[in-house]
């Protein structure tokens, strides 16, 4: 076989970038683990530090839990929506209130909420969606 006749490797496509904000330090192991088969995975365990995070590098989902210590997740989204309009945004919560969970949809355009607790099948399916959206976003401007 000449030199010529060989094929370049091929470098796997990069992974979708997402980020996962928890308190919860064994849940956010579980989510990052269950989602870094097919993403890249930046976890964070605070609102502040998501936000430090969000202005260094850019992500095409992001998974908040709703009630944290030191600020919520529903705010950080909120805010998120503002900065990084085509980020799409995942709420995870507890809380079963219709009147919150409206509200929160559509202060935050939110793309779902999940309530606890969680498939991790539909987590990765509800992500895998999510990231498809944000391509469509981008691509319609």
């Amino acid at each position: 076989m000449k030199p010529s006749d060989a094929k370049p490797a091929s470098t796997p496509a990069p992974k979708d970038a997402v980020l996962v904000i928890d308190d919860e330090k064994p849940m956010l192991d579980i989510y990052a683990a269950a989602l870094s088969t097919a993403f890249e995975v930046t976890t964070a365990q605070s609102a502040r530090e998501a936000e430090f995070i969000l202005h260094k590098k850019s992500f095409k989902v992001i998974i908040s839990d709703h009630l944290m210590p030191g600020g919520n997740g529903m705010n950080l989204l909120v805010r998120a929506r503002e900065e990084f309009p085509h980020t799409q945004r995942v709420l995870v919560t507890g809380y079963m209130k219709p009147e919150m969970l409206m509200r929160s949809v559509n202060e935050a355009a939110l793309f779902r909420y999940l309530l606890k607790p969680i498939s991790i099948t539909e987590l990765l399916k509800v992500v895998q969606d999510a990231a498809r959206a944000h391509d469509v976003s981008v691509a319609a401007g």
